[in-house]
């Protein structure tokens, strides 16, 4: 640890028990059965590479931004699409305290984010020393850990933005027919009542149901700030399985303290992919459940001032004892298609959920499931199952025809090796799939190809500045391949959803003119060939498609949300629906000639 490291979280300690300032009394004598004075670590291994590195230079500003900061140390940016997880430089916690210490971290963390907030008048004094140490003193060692005696059920002393109770059920119909939420931002104060913004908080919310158990499907999971939302929701000891891609050492040790959680890596044979779907089912005690598909990874800085989106379903009710077992399906086959994917993992912790959802009415889901699965695929008497033929036959089956004029606009938070030009992969492969409708094939011209993704100076100007960037993992080396791109990309602009400050972690894939929203994708896939898969060509009979990552989204097309053939992108007085809800302006701003793409370089220094 460097001295700079050690300073700032002795200020820490110090804030929060003032009472040991000069005291003559051995730290001994305080630690033995207190696990909160020990020095909390300098970052968590879930942590985005950005944020880890600057800790260690400067201070924060209390509301999450870092000023006048240097550029942090390198970075290992996983190349997979998603900000890297750095390596703590803290010793290994011990065993017995290690989840207590998580939630003692978090309590450190957020008293230094008020600590250097703007001081209140002397008549309105802060919590005393005596009371913070009330408050943070966990019990006596003891085989697990009671997280009710370990800290106080006071969500605001743990996350900056936290909204009413009792509420979601209602903010849930209200977006009616889409279903489709960003998250709120954490500085843009407007984003905390918008009707369509939510916190992760609100997916627990006991208005949806009384949770009985749950699944989190993710990349890089957070666990102290999971297991935070689930103690403050009520739901601490509901059983709970999590399947991740980024191992960290709390959550190898997560199922010996909290004997409810089961914590499952997902391994991948090749070392291109990663498990990246960010999906959670929740099941009731009335026996019913719900799905929500998302981009955001579980761990603070992606609830924070990033811009993602989120699908959440209806709720689905449990079919009858009776009731046939091909029926309450959706229109949109998004049981049948859920169900596929699950069974893909072959990890039989899943079994009993996949068997619920078997007897699950699914009949109001309005979305396709779009998905990838890791391995070489052929096409299915029901067609292509995954990647970016799935879209293709989806398209080509159920999108009203669409006029050629009309762009693919893609956007998305990391861009693979496209191939030395636009030919190589994005036009020969991804748009032949995403081109498609349901016009008679015949001579057709190639559409428009337009990508959104941030530029330096979008960066620049966000919220936490540059290190803004840290969800960005596109490398100059990349992009030097691949320089033909430049002419296809336009700034990330969102003033009428109050996001262009809030750098985009969500990824998207849509096509509009001036009638409305042909269709919209909201997925965890980057436009990479890793996340949407390629085709092997030197196959000698038919050209298996090699997909390496876990990828989840759904599909919103007209004809099953609304029953037209495009979406509204406007309000208009005495329209029959509501417009869609764009997560960026349109129309979209191209690069202008000195605009360069952020680069996770510029994190290096």
């Amino acid at each position: 640890m460097s001295r700079e490291v050690v300073l700032d979280q002795l200020k820490i300690i110090e804030q929060i028990y003032p009472e040991l300032v000069n005291s003559n009394t051995p730290p001994s004598k305080y630690s033995k059965n207190n696990t909160s004075l020990a020095v909390p670590p300098a970052s968590s291994s879930s942590e985005s590479p950005a944020k880890t590195s600057l800790s260690k230079h400067s201070p924060s500003d209390g509301q999450g931004k870092l000023k006048n900061s240097p550029i942090p140390k390198p970075v290992n940016a996983k190349a997979t699409g998603e900000a890297g997880s750095s390596t703590s430089v803290s010793k290994p916690q011990s065993k017995s305290n290690a989840v207590a210490d998580l939630f003692a971290e978090r309590r450190a963390k957020m008293a230094k984010l008020r600590a250097e907030e703007p001081k209140k008048p002397e008549s309105q004094p802060s919590t005393s020393g005596q009371q913070a140490r009330k408050q943070s003193d966990p019990p006596k060692q003891q085989s697990g850990v009671s997280l009710k005696k370990v800290i106080p059920r006071n969500i605001e002393d743990y996350y900056p933005v936290v909204a009413p109770r009792g509420q979601m059920a209602a903010k849930l119909a209200a977006a009616a027919p889409y279903n489709y939420f960003l998250t709120t931002i954490t500085d843009a104060k407007v984003t905390h009542l918008e009707p369509l913004s939510i916190t992760f908080q609100e997916l627990l919310d006991s208005s949806l149901g009384e949770l009985e158990c749950s699944v989190q499907m993710n990349f890089m999971v957070d666990i102290g700030w999971l297991m935070g939302h689930y103690f403050f929701a009520g739901y601490e000891n509901r059983p709970l399985l999590i399947l991740y891609g980024d191992e960290t050492p709390e959550l190898k040790m997560v199922s010996a303290k909290k004997p409810n959680i089961t914590a499952v890596k997902v391994n991948i044979a090749t070392p291109f992919g990663v498990h990246h779907t960010k999906m959670g089912l929740y099941g009731y005690t009335d026996g019913s459940m719900r799905v929500v598909v998302s981009t955001a990874n579980l761990y603070e800085d992606d609830w924070h001032n990033r811009t993602q989106g989120l699908w959440v379903s209806p709720r689905l009710p449990p079919m009858p004892e009776d009731a046939d077992t091909g029926a309450g399906d959706s229109k949109t086959g998004f049981r049948e298609s859920l169900i596929s994917y699950l069974n893909s993992y072959k990890i039989g912790h899943l079994q009993p959920w996949v068997a619920r959802i078997q007897k699950t009415d699914f009949s109001e889901v309005n979305v396709f499931l779009v998905a990838s699965v890791p391995g070489g695929h052929l096409n299915t008497p029901k067609g292509p199952l995954w990647g970016h033929p799935r879209m293709g036959y989806l398209l080509g089956k159920h999108s009203a025809p669409i006029d050629d004029t009309c762009p693919l606009v893609a956007q998305s938070s990391s861009i693979g090796s496209l191939g030395p030009n636009p030919q190589s992969w994005v036009l020969s492969e991804v748009m032949a799939s995403f081109r498609r409708d349901s016009a008679p094939i015949g001579l057709r011209r190639v559409p428009a190809f337009k990508m959104i993704f941030p530029s330096f100076s979008n960066v620049r100007n966000s919220h936490d500045h540059l290190l803004g960037g840290g969800c960005l993992p596109y490398m100059k080396a990349t992009h030097d391949k691949q320089l033909w791109l430049k002419d296809y990309l336009h700034q990330w602009k969102s003033d009428s959803r109050n996001r262009t400050k809030a750098v985009p972690h969500i990824k998207t894939y849509c096509r509009w003119s001036h009638r409305g929203l042909y269709w919209f994708l909201l997925t965890s896939a980057n436009l990479s060939k890793a996340a949407w898969g390629v085709y092997n060509k030197s196959a000698k009979f038919e050209a298996p498609l090699r997909i390496n990552s876990y990828e989840a989204g759904v599909l919103f097309l007209p004809k099953f949300v609304i029953e037209d053939n495009f979406f509204p992108m406007e309000s208009k007085l005495g329209q029959q629906h509501p417009r869609f809800p764009m997560p960026y302006d349109v129309p979209i701003i191209p690069y202008a000639p000195e605009d360069t793409p952020f680069f996770m370089d510029y994190l290096r220094g």
